[in-house]
């Protein structure tokens, strides 16, 4: 019998072009949690059974256990030393299960994730989610390659090698370090200034080794500019009429700012009043060809020039990869391997109607050798693979795609080469010039113009001429103070101090915007908002060490020392964690310090928001603040009760919770089949009953996102026996699309409506109605409350074995 060989790639579409290539074509694909190509072929010498499927991404996270989740019975400073657990980082796709049932028995488990060390890493998760790793009779290969070409594929199907651990341990390292130190500063800064301050307008006060020294690059920039004192300068331009040309020359002092000194200088050349030529220089000079391109330097082009974000260019690049148009996007080089093919690759754009002539070119007279560049060691730099129209790609993907083009052309053509001419110039003792430039060989700017040397022409000079000054300036200006960071200069800050990756720089610029901790404005510049700048202020005076680029530059450097093997992983964790809680703790200790500085810039919760409902302790009304996070606060109990996210919140008829005497609320999703559903504030966020989930608004329970103890059981969750807004009582049947329960909305009249209290299945119901209300009698035909099969997935739902309340 031949031995299967499982193959497992990074997305479906890079399975499906692995499987296209070893079969040629020959395959079968049936449905499964991601799809699986099968094929017969060879496979180290004899006859073989191949299946090819995929992930969709990382495999697992990490997370704390439940008991760690709870964020006022647990003391930041503990997560320093918990354990950490890693769960289906997607556990509704099922892709554990899924490379389990697709590795039984196969002899050969063949990895095609991404060559980097995030890739490295989810190769370990496919092999611990097959069970590979317990048999020592199977085999684990490798493949290692860099674009999804017929030639790579088969390339590297040919020299499989075997995972590196080292890379992999060293992702774990940085994710158990990132998650404790960013969960323990985020929540603790979070329950500190949100339950104090009513406009700050984010819902998490996050903290994150490498969010929070690029937030402080951004900031830096920020102080620079607003503490800049302008200065008066004054400039002299002479300007001559010469054979038709009307020139202004440049003074050699280039600006002085004492106006007394420059006058002085002024009247000296006017009462001169002639210009002698002093010296005439040539001098051949050239702009080499730029050398490979990279992912940062990609990054910085999409957003100087194209407009694009990180993180949309990173998504356009990856997709274009995907289909096999670029190589592999994410690489550090911009050296081009020796067995690089340069004549296929150029042959493959020779037919482009937009740059195929200038392919043509380099291959009818020669391309020129391309600049040594860096090897950093992972993939080559980033190149076309197949020509592409716009038509085939978008708008968007297609300027990106065009700029690799167009960049990988340049890499390979000649030097720009110009002539520069100098004319000098003497009056009055003072030293004036003017340039010339002469465009001898446009080489790779006639490919990239944006970069081509403007030609300027002089008339002819000869050495000791004199003219006469038709014109004489003494303009005055003031000095100007640094424009605020752009996207492409943030990225170069980034990439010189160590901070983040080629891979997760986009993602830590996106946080700080999401934050709000910055604004994108024009020009894709970055203006931090008062938070932001109170955030660094802040820690600058505690502890500067942590919004400095050094302190995250000192943890890359011991994450690589795991990458090569020269450093135990739970040593280096050990050591970088233990640091850190130091400087947790000081910080704990002179948080007052930023304080200050909040209460200088923010308004404290008892002067902020409206008056919407009356606490149920104290029955004096508490305050809506509706900025984010949304929530309530009681200037009497001095407590804060926050509310679903990203909705209208209003007063439901003055109605009280029989459990607690809070006033009810009705939250209303935006949309016109946003749903509608009342909630008592105590019980949202301290549930009354065990085993009640959370709801909508609320964020991923256990994340740092999460906000109180137990955020999310409203009314529609409630198992109250008595209560006219409960489950009990609003409950019609079970949901056919999930484990949820049809509950009626109590304001969707006229167009009276059930909702899923779980997921977003909508039922509406005969319209005309006055009013509609649920009543104890069942239909014999149905299930009632919870009992029959509904309709669509219904009939596959299993009990939910802990309190779906699917049988009131």
């Amino acid at each position: 019998m031949a031995p299967k060989v499982l193959m497992v790639a990074e997305k479906p579409s890079i399975a499906l072009s692995i499987a296209s290539v070893l079969s040629n074509g020959q395959m079968s694909t049936r449905r499964g949690t991601t799809e699986v190509h099968e094929f017969d072929g060879m496979f180290m010498g004899s006859r073989a059974h191949f299946k090819v499927t995929s992930v969709i991404g990382h495999v697992f996270s990490v997370d704390f256990p439940a008991t760690y989740q709870d964020w006022t019975t647990t003391d930041p400073l503990d997560l320093f030393e918990a354990p950490i657990r890693k769960t289906e980082a997607n556990p509704k796709a099922h892709i554990c299960r899924h490379l389990s049932q697709e590795a039984r028995g196969c002899g050969h488990l063949v990895l095609w994730l991404d060559c980097d060390r995030e890739g490295e890493n989810i190769c370990f998760e496919v092999i611990e989610s097959t069970g590979f790793h317990v048999n020592d009779d199977r085999r684990v290969h490798r493949a290692r390659f860099s674009s999804v070409t017929e030639k790579d594929i088969s390339k590297a199907m040919k020299n499989l090698v075997e995972p590196n651990r080292d890379e992999a341990l060293a992702v774990d390292a940085r994710q158990e370090i990132d998650l404790k130190v960013g969960v323990a500063f985020t929540r603790f800064q979070t329950s500190y200034f949100n339950g104090k301050y009513g406009n700050l307008d984010s819902r998490v006060i996050s903290y994150g080794p490498c969010q929070t020294p690029t937030l402080g690059f951004c900031v830096q920039r920020y102080l620079q500019i607003t503490s800049f004192k302008p200065e008066k300068f004054w400039v002299l331009h002479p300007h001559i009429l010469h054979k038709g040309y009307e020139l202004k020359l440049e003074w050699a002092r280039n600006k002085l700012f004492d106006i007394d000194v420059a006058v002085m200088f002024r009247n000296l050349v006017a009462e001169d009043g002639i210009l002698k030529v002093k010296t005439i220089s040539e001098k051949y000079e050239c702009n080499t060809r730029p050398s490979g391109l990279n992912t940062v330097n990609l990054l910085k082009v999409a957003s100087s020039a194209l407009g694009f974000g990180p993180q949309l260019a990173m998504q356009l690049a990856e997709r274009l990869y995907t289909q096999g148009f670029i190589s592999y996007p994410r690489t550090e080089s911009t050296a081009y391997p020796s067995s690089f093919d340069f004549k296929g690759t150029l042959e493959g754009q020779a037919h482009n109607q937009i740059w195929g002539d200038h392919a043509q070119k380099l291959l009818a007279d020669g391309y020129s050798k391309p600049r040594s560049g860096t090897d950093a060691g992972d993939h080559p730099p980033i190149t076309p693979m197949r020509s592409a129209t716009e038509d085939m790609l978008g708008h968007d993907a297609w300027r990106l795609y065009q700029y690799v083009c167009q960049h990988f052309l340049g890499t390979l053509s000649a030097d720009c080469k110009y002539r520069r001419i100098k004319i000098e110039f003497e009056a009055g003792g003072e030293l004036f010039h003017c340039n010339g430039y002469n465009v001898i060989q446009k080489g790779f700017t006639s490919i990239m113009p944006w970069l081509a040397v403007s030609e300027k022409n002089l008339p002819q000079f000869t050495e000791g001429e004199k003219l006469t000054i038709s014109r004489l300036e003494l303009d005055e200006g003031n000095t100007l103070p640094p424009d605020y960071l752009s996207e492409s200069e943030l990225i170069s800050l980034m990439e010189k101090n160590g901070i983040g990756t080629d891979a997760s720089i986009p993602v830590h610029i996106n946080n700080i915007c999401e934050r709000n901790y910055v604004q994108v404005q024009a020009g894709r510049r970055l203006v931090p908002t008062a938070l932001g700048i109170t955030l660094i202020r802040g820690y600058q005076c505690i502890d500067s060490d942590l919004c400095l680029p050094d302190i995250r530059s000192f943890i890359e450097h011991q994450i690589s020392l795991v990458a090569k093997g020269q450093a135990h992983h739970a040593l280096v964790v050990q050591h970088v964690l233990e640091q850190f809680k130091r400087k947790f703790s000081y910080f704990v200790k002179q948080i007052e310090n930023m304080d200050a500085l909040f209460e200088a810039q923010f308004s404290p919760l008892s002067e902020s928001g409206r008056s919407l409902s009356k606490c149920g302790k104290c029955l004096r009304y508490m305050k809506y603040i509706a900025m984010q996070p949304s929530r309530l606060y009681c200037g009497t109990c001095e407590e804060v009760y926050y509310v679903p996210q990203k909705g209208t919140i209003k007063l439901y008829k003055e109605l009280t919770c029989p459990l607690d005497n809070f006033e009810l609320l009705i939250f209303s999703m935006p949309g016109p089949e946003g749903k509608s559903f009342s909630l008592c504030p105590y019980c949202y966020n301290s549930p009354p009953f065990e085993g009640i989930g959370t709801l909508y608004g609320t964020t991923k329970s256990g994340g740092s996102e999460k906000l109180g103890k137990g955020a999310g059981m409203p009314c529609i969750l409630c198992p109250h026996p008595t209560c006219q807004h409960s489950l009990i009582a609003l409950g019609v049947c079970g949901c056919p699309e999930c484990n949820g329960t049809l509950v009626l909305d109590p304001v969707s009249a006229p167009k009276w409506r059930l909702h899923c209290n779980m997921c977003n299945c909508l039922v509406y119901l005969p319209e005309g109605a006055h009013r509609i209300t649920t009543t104890p009698s069942r239909c014999p035909e149905g299930r009632g409350r919870g009992k029959g099969r509904g309709r669509g997935r219904g009939s596959r739902i299993k009990q939910d074995p802990k309190m779906s309340f699917r049988d009131f």
